[in-house]
Formats: structure tokens, sequence, C-alpha cells
């Protein structure tokens, strides 16, 4: 092959098609075009003795923007996503505006192209459903069940099928939470939250919205009881994939103690049974898809009530190498890893040119010196929350993150905003 390449990434441990090989990946045009053989290449990086991986596709997070961009924006966002070896993002509906229609749509998408790091996605919100899918939104949602009715849901699920997208679901049941709720509004003990909103709502609605929908997405699994539905599901041929929350694997309820009203999120933490059953179905693929549902908001926000300060934690910087760290302890194999943090989200998504080192695809590729493990230190994020619940935790963070063959985060940003590259999704069958 008779081609003078742009990158060649030299000497690592490869994580291929055919698991970990120490093979060489010569890039050009910012793809993978060769694994293996002598060629000639303009610049060189010598990852001997590292890991090199796939970037990691975090197929939920709340950028903010436009609306709440003092809580995040698209650069500090996916400044952190970068950071945190993720290559690739889907970003959520409910900014201010809601992402519902065309103008919406391309207001957010403006923002997102002159300011993220990293390649992204934008779902639309369940609105003028068609408008979306032209404007570039292959997926809608995430759709707060318990903001709709069960006839509403009805409608906009037959929409989403009609235009041939996927929907993606945050699965509580409105009615569930309402009644279980009321008689605890007067307890401001962080615990009753989680029994506000329990298994039965999560059960409850994917019940319903897999007997609506031929093909969806459940965001966020949160409960053994949920799981059971999903996995039932697909062993009856049900086009069902789901994701978990790395808040949902590493909290239960018990951590309320320590953290108090920083651990509101929505759904909300478990019991220990729960999250060990979603260790479970993550090792065993039920589970298809790690995310880590980045949801920030400022520590003084977080403060207040737990019937007054806003759900959700920020993750998309730790998310990675905190599981990492976990693969380090045996707690989940390297395999199943990547395939829940590349593979399975780009088919999930469409995105038919990442997920994978291989010729022909984009080349997103995550260095990872193993032995450098770490304490979490928040203000060695970059995240504008200025906080992280993970704080002290040990995890091995990228040596290098390359989005399309450049080296976008290396303890440094190395390229200017806006280098992130909307991606269209594509059904991949």
């Amino acid at each position: 092959m008779d081609i003078n390449f742009d990158l060649a990434v030299l000497n690592g441990r490869v994580f291929t098609h055919a698991g970990l090989k120490t093979i060489d990946v010569w890039i050009k045009d910012g793809k993978v075009l060769a694994l293996g053989g002598s060629h000639r290449a303009d610049e060189k990086i010598d990852a001997m003795g590292m890991l090199v991986l796939p970037g990691a596709i975090d197929a939920h997070v709340h950028f903010r923007e436009p609306g709440q961009d003092y809580k995040e924006d698209w650069l500090s966002g996916s400044l952190s996503a970068a950071a945190g070896g993720v290559t690739a993002v889907v970003d959520q509906p409910n900014t201010d505006p809601k992402t519902l229609d065309a103008r919406s749509f391309e207001m957010k998408l403006d923002l997102a192209r002159n300011r993220s790091v990293v390649d992204f996605c934008i779902n639309g919100g369940p609105g003028r459903i068609e408008e979306l899918a032209g404007a570039g939104a292959a997926a809608i949602g995430e759709i707060f069940t318990y903001e709709h009715s069960d006839e509403e849901l009805k409608i906009v699920l037959e929409e989403i099928r009609k235009a041939g997208m996927l929907a993606t679901v945050h699965a509580e049941d409105g009615s569930v939470v309402r009644e279980k709720t009321e008689p605890l509004k007067s307890s401001h003990d962080p615990q009753v939250y989680s029994m506000a909103r329990p298994a039965l709502a999560e059960a409850k609605a994917i019940e319903k919205v897999l007997a609506w929908s031929d093909r969806l997405h459940i965001c966020h699994l949160s409960t053994g009881l949920g799981l059971s539905l999903v996995r039932s599901a697909k062993m009856s041929g049900k086009e069902a994939s789901c994701e978990v929350a790395l808040h949902h694997l590493l909290f239960n309820t018990k951590d309320y103690r320590q953290q108090g009203t920083f651990l509101k999120m929505n759904p909300p933490l478990r019991g220990q049974a729960d999250c060990d059953a979603l260790w479970a179905g993550l090792r065993d693929g039920t589970i298809d898809a790690l995310a880590s549902d980045h949801a920030p908001h400022l520590p003084e926000e977080k403060r207040d009530d737990i019937w007054d300060a806003p759900a959700g934690v920020p993750g998309v910087e730790t998310m990675l190498p905190m599981m990492l760290f976990s693969v380090r302890r045996n707690l989940i194999s390297l395999e199943r890893l990547v395939d829940a943090t590349a593979v399975k989200p780009a088919r999930i998504f469409g995105l038919a040119g990442k997920g994978t080192i291989e010729p022909g695809r984009d080349a997103d590729l995550v260095i990872v010196d193993t032995k450098n493990v770490r304490k979490i230190n928040a203000d060695h994020l970059h995240s504008r929350a200025d906080w992280t619940p993970y704080e002290g935790k040990e995890a091995i963070f990228p040596q290098m993150t390359l989005v399309r063959g450049t080296v976008v985060y290396d303890g440094d940003l190395n390229v200017s905003p806006g280098f992130g590259r909307f991606q269209r999704m594509q059904r991949v069958l």
C-alpha cells in the first residue's frame, strides 16, 4: 500500500473485532485505513504499553445549551467528554427552548457546530416529529413518560413509528409517582425521594411502552424488575434496547446518608439488590449500553430541599475512567465494556462510521495507560457543575483522546471550539 498516512499509532495493544492485538493503526483523512503493516506517516504516536480503544459514545448527555449555559455549554460539556475518552455524544432535548421542532433543532445545532470539540448527535423531543426527522434527529427522546397521559404516549409512539425513528424512553409512570409522592411530601429526608418513585413506577411504564411500540430504547434502567421486563421483551423478539447509567451501578439508597440531595436523580437511587441485578444485566449483555446521563447542576442548587433540588448528576468525564477501573477490579470484562460504550451505542443510534477500530471507520481512539490509576478530584474536571458525586473514587483516565484522527485532548485541549461534527443517525440493520 503506497500511501503516505497522516498519522500512525504504533506499538499499542489495540482492541479490534478479534480482541486485543499488538498492531499499528494507520490513519488517513480522519479514518482508519490500515491495521498492521509497514507504512509511512507524517506523524506518529508511540502507544507502547498502552491500550488503544474505540472512543466511547455517550448516548445520553444534557449539555444544557441553549437556556442554562451557566450549568454547562457545548464547549465545557464536550471538553469534559474528550477528557474522559468520549468521542461522540447524543444530547437530549429538554433544554430551553425544548428541541421540539425544526427551528429549535437548528438553534441547538448551530450552537453545537460552533462549540463542540467532539462529534455529536441531537435528539428531538415529542413535538413536530416529521420536522425533526427532516432536520436530522433520528431519535425522539428521552420521552418523560410521567409528563404524558397514556393516550398522549400512544399517539407519540405511533408518530415516531410512522416517521421511521427510534423512541428513547425515560420510564417512570406518572400515576404511580403522584400516588406515592403525596403522602411523603411532609418528610424531607432525602431517602423518601426513592420511595416516591418506586421500582413499580419504572416497571409499569416499561410494560406500557413495550406494548405500544415495536422499536424503542429504554434510558437509564434502574431496577431489576425493569431489567426482567426488557429481557423478556428481547426474548420474545421485540426490537428493544436499554442503557444503564454509572450512578445506578455504583450508588444505592444508603449513599443518601453521605451525599444527601446531591444524589437526587430521576430515576432515583435503588437498593443494593437492584445495583447487583444491573451489574449482572450489563455483564451478560441484556443491558446493551452504558451512558452517563450527564445532568449538571450547580452545588448551590443541589443543596436545596429534596423536593426542590434539581434532579441529576454530572458524569460524562468520569464514566469511562471509572469503568476502566472496574475492569481492573474484574467487575466487568474489557470486551463487554467496549461493547457497551462503543459498539452497541453506534449500532443502536445508527452511527455507521463509529464504534470499532477497523479500516473505513472514523479514527476515534482512546489511548489508556492502565497503570495510571488516580483518585477523582472535581478541581481537575472540566464541567461547569464544579462538583462530582465520584469525588475520591479511583479511576483510569485516558492519556489521549483522538476524534477522527486528531488529538483532541492529551491533558490539554488541542483543537478549536467547533471541531466536532454533527452526525446524522442512520439505522443499522
